[in-house]
């Protein structure tokens, strides 16, 4: 983990926001083809509210197709997305309120769950 990834951990670990539970470095399985499962891994994730935290450094300037690319599959799987910067986690309450106000714009969603799994990166779980 990023040291500002570590930060946002450390406040999110335990169900220390509010009693919801987040699980770090998730594996999301977005599509079974070939005999193949192609995913990829999110910062943190929160199955009780399907919702996603991105800790973006500098490097995510450079490619922000692909985590357009990304931000568009976790919607299609009913996911919300929260990006968070690098600098922001400075201000570690701040963050913690931005996270909290997903949850708020989430009452009354009850959407089923889509299919999420375990850890690691790549292209197949083999």
């Amino acid at each position: 983990m990023t040291p500002a990834e570590s930060i946002l951990w450390e406040n999110l670990r335990n169900r220390q926001l509010d009693n919801w539970k987040f699980l770090r470095q998730y594996k999301v399985i977005y599509e079974y083809s070939g005999g193949c499962y192609r995913f990829f891994i999110v910062d943190f994730y929160c199955d009780e509210e399907r919702l996603v935290v991105e800790v973006d450094g500098a490097i995510h300037e450079l490619q922000k197709e692909y985590d357009e690319w990304r931000t568009s599959i976790l919607n299609e799987l009913n996911i919300r997305v929260l990006r968070i910067r690098n600098e922001e986690t400075e201000d570690i309450g701040k963050v913690m309120e931005k996270i909290r106000g997903m949850f708020l714009a989430s009452l009354g969603n009850n959407s089923p769950p889509a299919p999420l799994f375990g850890r690691r990166e790549g292209s197949d779980l083999g």
